[in-house]
């Protein structure tokens, strides 16, 4: 199987944030609620429109009733119509002033007696309502409402000077006016033309619309103010279980980073099933598999020091000896010490270089089908042209009309199975048999390399992949191997999804039996 790989473009480009990359997680939890609270906050400016809904109503309203006043003031006799002005006002609650032709004002609900329409003091209301006021003010500001000018009394001889009995006059219409009292409660005229007679003008406080819109603006803002602290609890919650574990998370990364992999333990967050738990197990294990590299590395380290020392000392008594030894034979015996150190160092430095880049280079290898029965027969068939020692036979039982087809780079497969034929051809006795098999199960390829030597000890089949660990023959030369064999072969295996393994033989023979998994690559 190949290994994953990730475009960088790609997940840069997929998890780039173009506005908030700078910004913290929990700020940004709170200003997503906060948006969605401002939302709703904006149900204070579908009152400013409510509010303006029922003025127009209001307004409507209000020449309607003027004209019917002046239709009924019309008929009326001189006698009556201070009395039908009386209880006109009254019945409407407005007051109701009449202007003669010249705009004199000849007739006023208030002067007969009827105060149904008084301004109220701003500066001698509670505080209740001096807060409702500013927030008229800040919500008419937000809202971007209208500003009416404010209502005043004009000259009682001068009826011209209200808009609408000069408009009313000029134009023989029922116009009407907003305006705004001392209190911000609007106040509404309106005046129609009487035939013969004048102008009539009606005045009324309404102040039942500013009550209206107040009481709901009050819901709204209790709605509002539970549903922002219910928000905010929410959020600092959410921020709670989201930033929290991920800062600490962040912390046992740098202290990785800062090179203190042995003493940190990342938190596994083992309650949590969500993507912070994956991630946090996620760390740990990749914290626990760096802490394991770590130690490998200076285990190899440690291991090749003493490795080389070996032949460097032998070739340093030696190359020392040779100073002071004068025979010939002695010191040929001595050159050949020399030289099989100097073959066994080369051989050392080769392989620890190979088992040391072997990692690296196969994380960067491309994967491509390779048909493994084929490779084990092509290297069956080389091994057999240079010829098998002490009469030993090489057999290789494979399914017919059916490729062994394996995801892998072809060189390093090569490399293993070539390694473990070797090590069965080393330890095989005289006229022994290595038999090489393959099967799939259809997901699993599966190669077992049986020979007919000594066998490996069961405490021993795990600690043979280990480097430097060389068991060999009592026939085979000191220093032939260096003991990275069958560790690199693992490498190479385990690089490729699969497993190797020692396992006991089924026939219950002598012998040892390595057994190689891959998967297939019709599985992929």
């Amino acid at each position: 199987m190949a290994p994953d790989t990730d475009s960088r473009t790609n997940e840069e480009r997929v998890l780039a944030l173009k506005w908030s990359n700078r910004i913290s997680l929990t700020p940004r939890i709170l200003a997503v609620n906060i948006f969605a609270l401002a939302l709703l906050g904006g149900g204070f400016s579908y009152l400013d429109s409510y509010r303006e809904r029922i003025v127009e109503s209001r307004i409507a309203q209000s020449s309607r009733e003027v004209r019917l006043i002046a239709q009924s003031l019309a008929s009326a006799t001189k006698e009556r119509r201070d009395l039908l002005v009386l209880s006109l006002a009254r019945d409407m609650g407005v007051r109701i002033r009449l202007y003669d032709e010249a705009g004199k004002l000849i007739s006023d609900s208030k002067e007969l007696g009827l105060r149904n329409f008084v301004l109220r003091d701003p500066d001698k209301d509670p505080w209740n309502q001096t807060v409702a006021r500013f927030l008229d003010g800040v919500i008419d500001t937000v809202a971007g409402a209208d500003r009416v000018m404010q209502y005043r009394e004009r000259d009682p001889a001068h009826g011209f000077n209200w808009p609408d009995v000069r408009t009313a006059n000029e134009t023989h219409g029922a116009p009407a006016t907003v305006w705004r009292a001392p209190d911000r409660t609007p106040v509404i005229t309106a005046a129609a033309p009487i035939a013969g007679l004048g102008v009539v003008m009606t005045t009324v406080n309404a102040r039942d619309i500013t009550q209206t819109v107040r009481s709901e603006r009050y819901r709204l803002g209790v709605v509002l103010l539970f549903v922002s602290l219910a928000s905010i609890i929410l959020s600092l919650f959410l921020a709670r279980t989201i930033v929290r574990p991920l800062r600490h998370l962040a912390r046992a990364a740098i202290r990785v980073r800062l090179g203190r992999a042995r003493e940190v333990v990342v938190p596994r967050l083992p309650t949590r099933s969500d993507e912070i738990g994956l991630l946090a197990r996620a760390l740990s294990d990749m914290s626990q598999a760096l802490r394991a590299r770590i130690d490998a590395t200076e285990a190899f380290a440690a291991d090749v020091t003493h490795e080389l020392k070996n032949p460097l000392a032998s070739l340093r008594s030696a190359v020392e000896s040779l100073t002071t030894v004068k025979k010939k034979e002695h010191r040929d015996q001595l050159l050949e010490i020399v030289r099989d150190d100097v073959h066994r160092l080369d051989r050392l430095i080769t392989d620890i270089s190979e088992a040391s880049r072997l990692d690296a280079q196969l994380s960067r290898a491309t994967f491509e089908p390779v048909d493994v029965g084929q490779m084990i027969q092509a290297l069956i068939d080389q091994r057999e042209a240079r010829g098998l020692p002490n009469g030993i036979r090489l057999r290789f039982d494979r399914p017919t009309g059916r490729p062994l087809i394996a995801l892998g780079e072809g060189a390093r497969l090569e490399r293993v199975f070539e390694n473990l034929i070797e090590n069965a051809i080393s330890f095989s006795p005289p006229d022994g048999l290595i038999a090489i098999s393959a099967a799939s199960d259809g997901y699993t390829l599966t190669i077992r390399v049986e020979d007919d030597g000594p066998g490996v000890p069961e405490a021993a089949r795990e600690a043979i992949f280990r480097r430097f660990h060389s068991v060999r023959p009592d026939s085979e030369a000191f220093g032939q191997h260096s003991g990275l064999g069958l560790a690199i072969a693992r490498t190479i295996v385990e690089a490729h999804q699969g497993s190797i393994a020692v396992e006991s033989r089924e026939d219950r023979m002598g012998g040892a039996r390595f057994v190689v998994r891959l998967p297939l690559a019709e599985s992929e």
